[in-house]
């Protein structure tokens, strides 16, 4: 049973390097934030700005800014209100894919430390069990008892990074979110200007 916590605690932390390595790509400012598009969501003022900035859009579409400013373009006929609430919804959309792999990072922060602990406690109860064993050895039992500490030591050394990661990402992602919404606030309050008087 030891061995096969050791086995679970090496399929975790495999799985918590690809997706540490996953996120860390997906996440990075270029991909989410292209420069072409914050630089034309910025500039935008005219209607032929708005034609360069889908242009631009329609390059990197796999970005969410891309993403989320085309939905504000194509819902320019609509009020401000009805754009607005299109924009939330995709917005919502586009963290809730952000956020893919987040769950993973934090369910192996969770459980690595306690199969870690597991594996311990099942190498202990096989140590003192061949102990009873008049041929126990002494040097056997100190060795037992550090191999199966290296059970606990594994947990935490996949759960540490994996915490470090989590916290990076999700604070990467609220800041990212911040950014996009900031940015797409100031391209609808120029294209809905407020009329004097109103």
């Amino acid at each position: 049973m030891h061995t096969f916590i050791l086995f679970l605690l090496g399929v975790t932390s495999v799985i918590s390097l690809a997706f540490i390595i996953d996120r860390g790509l997906a996440l990075r400012r270029n991909v989410i934030l292209p420069p072409p598009v914050v630089d034309s969501l910025d500039l935008c003022e005219t209607r032929s700005d708005v034609n360069t900035l889908l242009r631009f859009c329609q390059q990197h579409e796999r970005a969410p800014l891309a993403r989320l400013t085309t939905t504000a373009i194509e819902h320019l006929d609509w009020a401000k209100p009805d754009n607005v609430e299109a924009l939330q919804t995709r917005a919502r959309h586009e963290v809730s894919r952000m956020e893919r792999g987040m769950v993973v990072l934090e369910i192996i922060t969770g459980i690595a430390p306690l199969l870690g602990l597991v594996g311990t406690v099942f190498g202990l109860i096989e140590i003192f069990g061949e102990m009873t064993s008049p041929e126990a050895d002494t040097a056997d039992f100190a060795g037992g008892i550090s191999l199966a500490l290296y059970a606990t030591l594994s947990g935490l050394s996949i759960a540490i990074p994996s915490l470090v990661a989590w916290s990076i990402y999700n604070k990467r992602i609220e800041t990212f979110a911040i950014e996009m919404e900031m940015l797409l606030d100031k391209f609808l309050r120029r294209q809905y200007p407020v009329t004097p008087g109103k």
